[in-house]
């Protein structure tokens, strides 16, 4: 079956740097838009940033200027980018995609999540 498996958490200090991949494998047809959520202790799941198939990326006002999010159509891969973390960017990351299995369903799937602390 299609899984996504996200990798590249860890701890950080402030001001430092994470790349965040995001793999997705099996009967995979196309994948469509995809994106990063997180979710830190006690608060809702949020929005990171998306990125369509083609046209703008799109990013949480908390993360513009500072996290990129980027795809390779060829390898099945989704990454994030974040440069200048701050403690508050601490939370679980779940990477996220739309696909179209080989036997033509279209649905969205979720990774396991990584954990990303920033602190000193």
């Amino acid at each position: 079956q299609v899984q996504l498996v996200e990798s590249g958490g860890g701890l950080v200090q402030p001001g430092g740097s994470l790349r965040l991949s995001c793999a997705a494998s099996g009967p995979i047809s196309s994948i469509n838009a995809a994106g990063w959520y997180r979710q830190a202790p006690g608060k809702q799941r949020e929005l990171v940033a998306t990125i369509p198939t083609g046209g703008n990326t799109n990013y949480a006002d908390s993360v513009k200027g500072r996290f990129t999010i980027s795809r390779d159509n060829a390898k099945n891969t989704v990454s994030l980018q974040m440069n200048s973390l701050k403690p508050e960017d601490t939370a679980v990351y779940y990477c996220t995609a739309n696909i179209r299995t080989r036997a033509g369903w279209r649905s969205d799937y979720w990774g396991q999540g990584t954990q990303v602390t920033v602190s000193s």
